[in-house]
């Protein structure tokens, strides 16, 4: 993605619409399944949805409030990483954070399934990395869209990638069960809305054509990974193996 957007010249306001309708997916995708599914009624995940928005809403305006407290100028807070950390990127590291809890709910499930996969796991491969590259995708377009850093945005994409299996080897080591999971994951979810609204208001400013446009391709590339690994449970026994914390 970085690469792509180097190679392109692509505007911020695109990489930051990329990044938000890929989070809209993410956020979406498992509620949905449950409802569909009958796991889980509209309300409790209605519910469980504005919980986690809410927690994440108020943790984050904490943090900006803290930071604006602190600003040393009108626009910018001291240099973190070679670059001034504004506002709008405080904001951007913030829904980064929300898609690590995504990643972090996402692991524990895929951690109560790989003890009983087949061939020690080694089907998981797969579409672990289809369930990976959208929030991978969705970290670097929007650190290097708010930083125009690609270090910052790799490095970002890189922690992002390692929160899914620490979580996972967390839970297989923890011994924990598939209960109350889909409760934190519906909750992950809800976490990604507000933060990923704030950064979707800041694209829609730069330019409302391009900002659109990458919310149209996030949301595609989005659904097309989370989509393919249907077609991997049909033709390997990855989902065989814990069908309800894959599917």
């Amino acid at each position: 993605m970085v690469a792509f957007a180097l190679a392109f010249h692509l505007r911020h306001a695109l990489l930051m619409g990329i990044a938000c309708g890929i989070a809209f997916v993410l956020g979406a995708w498992r509620p949905v399944q449950l409802i569909l599914s009958s796991k889980m009624g509209l309300v409790p995940v209605s519910s469980l949805l504005a919980l986690g928005a809410a927690l994440i809403h108020i943790s984050s305006s904490g943090v900006l409030r803290l930071a604006t407290s602190k600003k040393t100028s009108a626009h910018n807070l001291p240099t973190i990483t070679g670059f001034p950390l504004s506002i709008h990127t405080l904001q951007s590291f913030i829904s980064c954070g929300a898609v690590a809890l995504h990643a972090v709910a996402e692991g524990l499930a895929l951690g109560v399934a790989a003890p009983k996969a087949y061939g020690l796991g080694r089907h998981m491969v797969l579409p672990v990395s289809l369930h990976g590259l959208p929030r991978g995708a969705a970290v670097a377009s929007c650190i290097f869209g708010a930083t125009d850093s690609w270090h910052g945005s790799l490095a970002a994409a890189a922690i992002i990638g390692f929160m899914g299996p620490i979580s996972a080897i967390g839970a297989i080591l923890g011994g924990i069960d598939y209960s109350g999971l889909d409760h934190i994951m519906v909750l992950a979810c809800g976490g990604l809305i507000p933060s990923f609204g704030n950064v979707v208001q800041r694209a829609l400013s730069l330019d409302k054509r391009k900002s659109t446009c990458g919310l149209i391709i996030g949301i595609m590339f989005a659904t097309l990974c989370l989509t393919f690994t249907r077609l991997v449970c049909l033709h390997t026994p990855y989902c065989n193996s814990a069908p309800e914390a894959v599917r």
